[in-house]
């Protein structure tokens, strides 16, 4: 059966962080707030917990899922280089909107779908995910609703959507951000792939060139 805690209130907020950071080590599914919309996240090296996550969002391998971190540095352990680029982005943007797009390190034992060898990674500006996330690690997060259906920007939508397929559902208050800007970085020429929350004018200052767009 499903629970859900209100964080505004601070006992409920910490219960609340225990059963979820207790559901994740379980190979169980959490909705979290973040800075753009809700999520519904798993331990991301779980690959059944995984597969959980993208069933309870009806959607396939062909469209992994993305994965929240809760610190700068735990990307070294996650890619298999960090380009100087990806540092300079990192120090500017993170925690934030932007996710990068870049080769996993071929060491690790996950299965977050058909990634081709790559992870697309965001530290996200949310107090409550931050907190989960320091707690448990690296978790696969995608937006917290049915595929075809429009993400959830408070927890009530989420739960609409994905009812009794969670177990705990952590209400942070509306999401009010936009959707991050995602930025390929697995090859020499950085392309942005989505236009969100960082503008390619953000992107440029920080580079010191401009950024194309994927065609």
């Amino acid at each position: 059966m499903s629970t859900s805690y209100d964080c505004a209130e601070p006992d409920a907020r910490r219960d609340g962080l225990a059963a979820a950071a207790g559901a994740v080590r379980a190979g169980q599914l959490v909705v979290l707030p973040t800075d753009t919309v809700y999520g519904i996240g798993a331990d991301a090296f779980n690959a059944a917990a995984v597969r959980a996550l993208l069933d309870a969002k009806g959607r396939g391998s062909n469209m992994p899922a993305p994965v929240l971190v809760g610190s700068w540095t735990t990307i070294d352990g996650l890619v298999s280089s960090v380009p100087p680029e990806a540092r300079k982005l990192i120090e500017a943007f993170w925690p934030g909107g932007l996710s990068l797009v870049l080769p996993h390190a071929p060491s690790l034992s996950w299965d977050l779908g058909d990634t081709r060898g790559t992870v697309m990674l965001r530290m996200p500006l949310h107090p409550v995910a931050l907190e989960l996330l320091r707690e448990v690690g690296p978790m696969a997060v995608s937006s917290a609703n049915r595929s075809g259906l429009p993400p959830a920007a408070t927890m009530a939508e989420a739960r609409n959507q994905l009812g009794e397929s969670v177990s705990v559902y952590l209400d942070g208050g509306p999401a009010e951000g936009e959707a991050s800007t995602i930025l390929d970085l697995t090859s020499d020429e950085p392309r942005v792939l989505r236009v969100g929350a960082i503008g390619r004018d953000q992107l440029a200052e920080v580079l010191g060139r401009e950024i194309p767009l994927a065609g």
